[in-house]
């Protein structure tokens, strides 16, 4: 290892000790896994070997239920409003016209408008802390819906709501990044969204339960955000309890496993985590041609999103069906998120350079299930209905976007911003998404379901012309700067030395893009 890296660290002297010639270290600019990294040399190779296999282990033994719990839970909020509205929600609250769509809508205004400063919040704050606090909020304002009387009372509430789960999947996707190698992110990352088809199918049958509850002085949907919002307080405390903030904090490795945890996420060439902002980053991050095509795919999967996540129970229950069968006839959704969202990671885990291609590929079932729901006629009521299923496919997409984004976006604070646009734009997505479905359209919804499928499509051409310009740009770099060995993560000594020097994927010329 090289003594200059291992020695490197930024100081300053402060005015008030000038004449003491006492130094401080800015610890916030300097990546908290440097140190750890220095000692790599100190294992030999066997050692190395020996304990990456068995840290692998611990680590999906600890980390993978937490995340995949944390966001079973954090979609079951989500759906809270479509279960609920399948009963007297709507009623209750004098939801008439377009006011539901801006129920579900508000939400996302919330989520857009913290979206940057949560994710840089992300950055700066020790990332379990952060999340745990941010779950045990949330579940407080779910438990308050119960004593919800009027629209504005819910638009509040819906609002803050956004605030507060806006940074939870950007705090995941962190997570990911410094506990696994890319290679290994695309099957995990897809696990944890496939846990959204567990939360659609646990929910589906929460809410057809909670539907039958007879001696309750509290209404059904009432008794959804209540017992939803329960189960999210319980859990915060225990992730609190159970996630490290980093690898080096991680109690359960001992101080070697700690070593060799960071000398397997050197490989990402990211570095493990730098907490100082740097502006010249975010200004990157603004003009970046990869950040742009990976924003706009997330704005047409927000509104993708928006209308499915919203208007599921309306759909159904315009082919025919009532409130609470409506809710249970949204589990085989869940079912094929639950399964074929994680199989898409597989693919793109064992396939080399296939993430995009994935990305395309995902998108054809469900677009056909729209193409279903336009064309079918309203007689085959229950074709319409598994066509609706298709939609839990959606999954795919989403999530090999932010493995891109977190394996081909270099420089901490680049992306903070690159995430934080992300999530923004894909909020804003949700808010269109939510607000095409026209209730006089109901129950086809003709104008919602093409700008769906136009979405689609954009998703699938936004994954051609990015492959194409990561192809090029990867074969750009190895004329210029030569072609030398690299892991089987792409990486070679260099590059892993820039991550933890907090450079950029533009500023690293021995940075290489996954596909």
């Amino acid at each position: 290892m090289d003594s200059k890296f291992e020695k490197e660290v930024t100081t300053v002297q402060t005015d008030s000790e000038e004449n003491t010639g006492t130094i401080h270290q800015i610890t916030t600019s300097r990546d908290i896994g440097a140190e750890l990294y220095a000692e790599i040399d100190e294992l030999s190779p066997e050692e190395l070997q020996a304990e990456r296999a068995l840290v692998l282990k611990k680590l999906d033994w600890r980390i993978m239920p937490i995340i995949m719990v944390t966001y079973t839970l954090q979609f079951l909020d989500k759906l809270s409003l479509n279960y609920a509205s399948a009963y007297s929600l709507k009623d209750d609250l004098n939801l008439v016209g377009q006011r539901y769509s801006w129920v579900a809508a508000i939400f996302n205004f919330g989520y857009m408008f913290w979206a940057i400063p949560g994710n840089l919040m992300v950055q700066r704050l020790p990332v379990a802390k952060y999340v745990g606090g941010m779950l045990i909020t949330w579940s407080i304002l779910l438990v308050a819906h119960v004593g919800l009387e009027n629209y504005a009372g819910i638009l509040i509430l819906r609002f803050m709501l956004g605030m507060f789960e806006a940074a939870i999947s950007p705090a995941c996707m962190a997570i990911m990044s410094m506990f696994y190698r890319r290679s290994e992110q695309p099957l995990r990352m897809c696990l944890m969204l496939g846990c959204n088809g567990m939360a659609s199918m646990w929910g589906a049958l929460l809410g057809y339960g909670l539907g039958h509850v007879k001696n309750s002085s509290l209404a059904p949907w009432k008794l959804i955000f209540l017992v939803i919002g329960l189960m999210n307080f319980s859990w915060g405390w225990v992730f609190l309890w159970f996630m490290p903030d980093s690898p080096t904090s991680a109690k359960f490795l001992n101080h070697k496993q700690r070593v060799v945890a960071v000398d397997r996420v050197a490989e990402n060439m990211i570095g493990v985590k730098t907490k100082g902002y740097k502006l010249s980053q975010a200004r990157e991050a603004a003009l970046d041609f990869k950040v742009l095509c990976l924003t706009l795919s997330g704005l047409a999967c927000g509104v993708l999103n928006g209308g499915v996540s919203n208007f599921g129970s309306a759909l159904i229950k315009g082919f025919g069906f009532g409130g609470i069968d409506a809710t249970l006839y949204q589990m085989p959704n869940g079912a094929l998120e639950f399964i074929f969202v994680p199989l898409f990671g597989l693919a793109a885990t064992y396939i080399k350079d296939s993430r995009l291609i994935m990305i395309a590929i995902s998108c054809i079932p469900p677009l056909s299930g729209l193409i279903g729901i336009r064309f079918t006629p309203l007689s085959h009521k229950w074709s319409l209905v598994a066509c609706t299923w298709f939609q839990g496919i959606l999954g795919a997409p989403v999530i090999l976007s932010w493995n891109l984004l977190t394996s081909n976006i270099a420089g901490h604070t680049k992306r903070s911003i690159a995430n934080g646009l992300w999530f923004a734009i894909y909020a804003g997505g949700n808010v269109a998404g939510a607000s095409i479905f026209f209730s006089w359209e109901a129950p086809r919804y003709f104008s919602a379901i093409v700008g769906l499928c136009i979405c689609y499509g954009a998703v699938i051409a936004i994954a051609i012309i990015l492959r194409l310009y990561l192809q090029w740009e990867n074969r750009r770099r190895d004329k210029r700067f030569g072609v030398v060995e690299r892991t089987a993560d792409g990486a070679d000594e260099e590059a892993m030395r820039n991550g933890f020097k907090d450079m950029t994927d533009m500023e690293s010329k021995h940075f290489r893009y996954c596909l």
